[in-house]
């Protein structure tokens, strides 16, 4: 068994109780963190995830709400004696984006340095990124201001759990989420590049996902209130607005 665990639920702009929206997956032997925001070091903390031994990252674009802490997540590893090579998957655009600010620190001159082996991602439809033990994982283009994807996670047991990403509506979710256990979908509202919680409920409806969870939300209680609301009206699976350092167990 595995746990999803919600690190942050806010848009870009977070509050005291809502982070940027992140993930980590884990079963206690592997660690997949998918997005790095400001908060990452201390919400997996807060998670009871050690950040110095995380296994792999996915980041699905690059935007600060998505990836300002990988900087001190880097060097927080270091200073704390990492040696194992951490392994970042990401888009071409993202990776020689983030060289290029961590060139701007001079990692490169920072003594005894862990290997980052970086892995690009293909811009195809359900380019598969990585296989472990306990899940696979595959990715698509989706729909944002900037290059994005979005995730497919499959597990032994036949489960599957869908990520959005940042994006607005589009296909390429649609085919993420078939048949999904679980669909974790923006809804930021309906603006570029975003999705509001109906058009959510409505990708969750055509998908055939049995539930939906509602992230990079709004964060006062009574927006996040409405959204379930609004998503209910288009999607009769479950709908929840998920919280900060909610843990979902996927894979029993």
């Amino acid at each position: 068994m595995a746990e999803w665990i919600v690190l942050g639920s806010a848009h870009a702009v977070p509050d005291a109780q809502h982070a940027n929206t992140h993930f980590a997956l884990t079963d206690g032997e592997r660690t997949l963190l998918v997005d790095a925001p400001c908060e990452v070091v201390s919400r997996l903390r807060q998670a009871g995830i050690s950040p110095w031994h995380l296994d792999e990252i996915i980041l699905t674009h690059f935007h600060p709400d998505h990836t300002a802490g990988m900087p001190m997540l880097l060097m927080d590893s270091w200073l704390q004696g990492r040696t194992a090579p951490l392994h970042i998957y990401a888009l071409e655009d993202v990776i020689d984006r983030l060289q290029r600010l961590m060139s701007l620190y001079r990692w490169e001159n920072w003594p005894d340095f862990f290997p980052v082996v970086f892995h690009a991602i293909p811009r195809e439809a359900m380019t598969p990124v990585l296989e472990a033990p306990a899940w696979r994982v595959w990715a698509s283009p989706v729909e944002h201001m900037v290059p994005a994807i979005g995730l497919r996670i499959a597990f032994p047991n036949g489960e599957v759990l869908a990520y959005s990403g940042d994006t607005g509506p589009c296909e390429a979710v649609v085919g993420l989420a078939r048949h999904a256990d679980y669909l974790f979908h923006e809804a930021t509202g309906a603006m570029g590049g975003h999705t509001s919680a109906a058009q959510a409920g409505d990708i969750a409806a055509r998908a055939g996902a049995k539930r939906l969870y509602l992230v990079h939300t709004a964060t006062d209680p009574a927006t996040r209130t409405a959204l379930a609301t609004e998503a209910s009206k288009v999607f009769d699976g479950e709908v929840v607005v998920a919280d900060d350092l909610l843990r979902v167990s996927v894979g029993a």
